[in-house]
């Protein structure tokens, strides 16, 4: 079994509140990680680069690494059905629910597991008793047993996070189209999107949808793939999400045909082994599993379904991408192979094609780029997975790149042509700690702003 490749995203999203405002959803700050299997080297110290023709034509500001990340709106029909079910619910400071809504999924965090919650009280105890052996006089240790035993639960309640599965009502369900609408749409279509520009040749006919919420897969694939798509099953736990949704489909007329058809509401996984699709995918559905089992279990169920791509969305936030990693762990782990902010990974079975069409490898910025006189600072994930900050000059890395690399923003690439490494030109003033690359007159320094390669 083999990987195509690992892709993990974090996405900025501005989207205006849709209950007072527009429907539309800006996408911008992309952060990307990507991994392939087979690993090279990298010389830190470079000679002037080979000419190669890598721009085809184009301007150093359309370079083909820009992502070319525009403005998404949601589908008209699915804009006129949210609208229409708004105004139908009448619900009193639906703007301020949606808001408290928002944050309160922007700062939810995973249970916290058994086995860390005991090393934490058998530390927190240790603690306890050490400080009272230190006191002089007579103690009375079951009494002080006793204490410290309170004193520790006390204290693991007070630091603890107390994770609660998500339940929604009818109305609960509204608040969450109001919050969530447009950004998990935007998320899932800037998802699928990567596909769509990595496999132009996919035509997925079956997808399977699990932890469907709004049916935002079936609408953001059906703009990629509407033609080829057969039938799209929608899972989903929540009897009144999956009517929403529905409502959605047929813009909140019970009497009216599906915007999109063939799609089917279950609240049940598929139970045959044997029924694969040819794309899966969980858009904010791992963060509402209990725990690292069941969330393991699920992926590896997600994988047996998946016969081309599986696609899996959390927030960009810490525990969203920390919950992509175990994901990630756990299918390779399983395997013979040895790959509003949103992170994203997709897995794909068929094994990918070892170079870039042009001959090139081509880094990924994981941060904004920050552009200083006559160098730029460049953090990046290369295409052997290993985070590097680069200093591009024009001298040492040509004008072409130089000038894409001014003109290069988070999440987009810059081309990586390895030469051999034939004098070293380093000033001896350079500190040990800046790459061999940076002009002597370029700080060492980078703005705070700026994530560290370890930040992934």
């Amino acid at each position: 079994m083999k990987f195509a490749f690992f892709t993990i995203f974090e996405l900025g999203l501005d989207i205006k509140d849709m209950a007072t405002r527009s429907y539309g959803a800006c996408v911008s700050c992309l952060r990307v990680a990507t991994m392939k299997i087979t690993f090279r080297s990298f010389s830190s110290a470079t000679s002037p680069q080979p000419k190669v023709d890598f721009l085809k034509g184009k301007p150093h500001r359309a370079h083909p690494g820009v992502s070319n990340l525009k403005t998404l709106h949601l589908p008209e029909e699915l804009q006129v059905a949210a609208k229409s079910i708004i105004h139908s619910a009448c619900i009193s400071k639906l703007a301020e629910h949606s808001h408290k809504l928002t944050n309160y999924l922007w700062r939810r965090k995973r249970l916290v597991e058994d086995g860390v919650l005991r090393q934490k009280a058998i530390i927190l105890e240790k603690e306890l008793w050490e400080k009272a052996m230190q006191k002089v006089g007579d103690i009375d240790e079951q009494a002080l047993e006793d204490q410290i035993k309170r004193k520790v639960l006390k204290e693991l309640k007070r630091t603890t996070y107390h994770w609660t599965p998500l339940k929604f009502n009818e109305e609960q369900a509204v608040i969450y189209m109001a919050a969530r609408l447009a950004g998990g749409y935007a998320a899932v279509k800037r998802a699928l999107h990567e596909i769509k520009k990595r496999d132009p040749s996919f035509a997925p006919q079956f997808l399977l949808d699990f932890g469907s919420g709004l049916g935002t897969v079936a609408w953001a694939s059906h703009s990629f793939w509407g033609a080829s798509l057969k039938e799209i099953i929608c899972v989903d736990s929540s009897g009144p999400m999956n009517v929403l949704a529905e409502r959605l489909l047929k813009g909140d007329d019970e009497k009216a045909k599906p915007h999109i058809q063939q799609v089917y509401f279950r609240q049940f996984l598929p139970v045959s082994p044997k029924v694969q699709f040819d794309l899966v995918t969980a858009a904010f559905t791992l963060s509402e599993l209990p725990n690292e089992k069941e969330r393991e279990e699920a992926v590896m169920t997600l994988w047996r379904k998946t016969s081309s791509y599986l696609v899996l969305i959390e927030n960009g936030t810490k525990e969203g991408h920390q919950m992509l990693m175990e994901a990630r762990d756990t299918l390779l782990k399983h395997s013979e192979c040895q790959t509003e902010k949103f992170s994203y990974l997709i897995m794909s079975r068929a094994e990918r094609a070892e170079a870039e069409p042009d001959g090139l490898d081509w880094a990924r910025l994981i941060a904004p780029v920050v552009c200083r006189t006559r160098h730029v600072h460049c953090h990046m994930c290369c295409s052997d997975g290993q985070l590097q900050h680069r200093v591009v000059t024009a001298r040492k890395h040509s004008r072409d790149v130089y000038r894409c690399a001014r003109n290069s923003n988070w999440g987009d690439k810059l081309p990586i042509v390895e030469t051999v490494d034939v004098r070293s030109d380093v000033p001896s003033d350079v500190p040990s700690d800046v790459p061999s690359d940076v002009p002597s007159d370029v700080p060492s320094d980078v703005p705070s702003n700026v994530p560290k390669d370890n930040s992934l």
